[in-house]
C-alpha cells in the first residue's frame, strides 16, 4: 500500500472548477505520513480544500504512531475507527502520483504510479476531528485502499481507491447513501494507471528533490506492459521538459515481461493491514 505521495504542479481549476479557495495546495515530491496534506471536502455545502494531518487520529487514540494512514475498503463498515468517518466524513486527496515498493531479493524498489496521461488523481479518503479544547480542534485523514488491479499487482497488493472526477460530489456529500458508494470502491481500470521505477532516495522522507519522479529503469507496469506500442506511456513517463534523468540521460526504458512477485510492505507509516507497517 502507498506510503508516500507525489504532489506537484496541480491545477486547482482543472481538479475542481467549483472550488472558490485561492489558497495553494501543499506540494511535495515525496510526501510521507504524519505530515499535512491538502484535501477536498464539503463544508456547509461548499467545496473547500484544507490541510489535514495524514494519519487518522480519533479522540480515543493514545499513541500517535498508531494512527493508520490508510484503511482497507473491506473493513470500513466493520471497524469502529472507520465506520463513522466513512458514513459522514469523506474527502479526496489530490495528487500527481503515489509511490509503491516492489519486494526484491535484498531490498525494495520504489515505483511511481501515475495516470498514464499524467493528469491529476483524486484519492478517496476519510477524515475525523479531534477537539483539543472547546474551541480548537485538529482534523486528520486516512486513504482508503482496494486490491491492486491486474496491471500493478506485480508491484503491490493494495492501491488507493481512485475517485472519478464525475463522482466527486457524490463521494463528498455526507447525505449520499453508502450503498451507492460501493461501486466506487473498486480497483482502478487497467488503462488508467502506469508505473516506473524511481531512485531509492525516495525511501528517505527528508529527500525532497524533483528527481524523485525521474524514471531510473524499465517501465514494467501499466498499459506499456500489455502492448507492443509503448510510445504513449513512455512519453508521459519521461522527466519534465528541461529536466534530465540522472541515472539514464537518454531515458529509453524497455519492456520487462518477466513474472514478478507480489506482496510486500512499504516504508512510510502504519496501514490497516499486516503488510502496511513500517520496515
Amino acid at each position: 500500500m502507498t506510503g508516500r505521495l507525489h504532489v506537484q504542479r496541480l491545477s486547482l481549476a482543472r481538479l475542481a472548477p467549483d472550488l472558490k479557495s485561492t489558497e495553494p495546495l501543499i506540494e511535495s515530491p515525496n510526501l510521507a505520513p504524519r505530515q499535512p496534506v491538502s484535501a477536498f471536502r464539503l463544508e456547509q455545502g461548499r467545496l473547500t480544500h484544507t490541510p489535514l494531518f495524514w494519519g487518522l487520529t480519533p479522540p480515543w487514540l493514545k499513541v500517535l504512531d498508531h494512527a493508520p494512514h490508510c484503511a482497507r475498503a473491506e473493513t470500513l463498515s466493520k471497524r469502529a475507527m472507520f465506520h463513522e468517518a466513512f458514513s459522514a466524513r469523506r474527502c479526496v486527496i489530490p495528487v500527481s502520483g503515489f509511490y509503491v515498493w516492489k519486494p526484491q531479493a535484498r531490498s525494495k524498489q520504489p515505483f511511481l504510479v501515475t495516470q498514464v496521461n499524467r493528469a491529476p488523481l483524486l484519492l478517496g479518503a476519510l477524515w475525523c476531528r479531534y477537539h483539543t479544547t472547546l474551541t480548537t480542534f485538529a482534523d486528520s485523514t486516512a486513504l482508503i485502499s482496494v486490491p491492486a488491479n491486474a496491471c500493478l499487482s506485480s508491484l503491490t497488493d493494495r492501491l488507493p481507491v481512485i475517485i472519478p472526477p464525475e463522482a466527486l460530489t457524490q463521494w463528498l456529500d455526507p447525505s449520499t447513501d453508502l450503498s451507492s458508494l460501493t461501486p466506487l470502491l473498486i480497483p482502478a481500470p487497467l488503462e488508467l494507471l502506469g508505473a516506473f521505477p524511481v531512485s531509492k532516495h525516495v525511501n528517505n522522507p527528508a529527500y525532497q528533490s524533483p528527481s524523485c519522479a525521474h524514471p531510473t529503469g524499465r517501465c514494467c507496469a501499466g498499459p506499456c506492459h500489455r502492448s507492443r506500442n509503448v510510445t504513449t506511456y513512455l512519453r508521459y513517463s519521461a522527466p519534465p521538459q528541461g529536466a534530465a534523468c540522472r541515472s539514464r540521460p537518454d531515458h529509453q526504458p524497455a519492456l520487462d515481461s518477466r513474472p514478478q512477485r507480489m506482496g510486500g510492505r512499504e516504508p512510510g507509516g502504519r496501514c490497516d493491514h499486516p503488510q502496511g507497517e513500517p520496515v
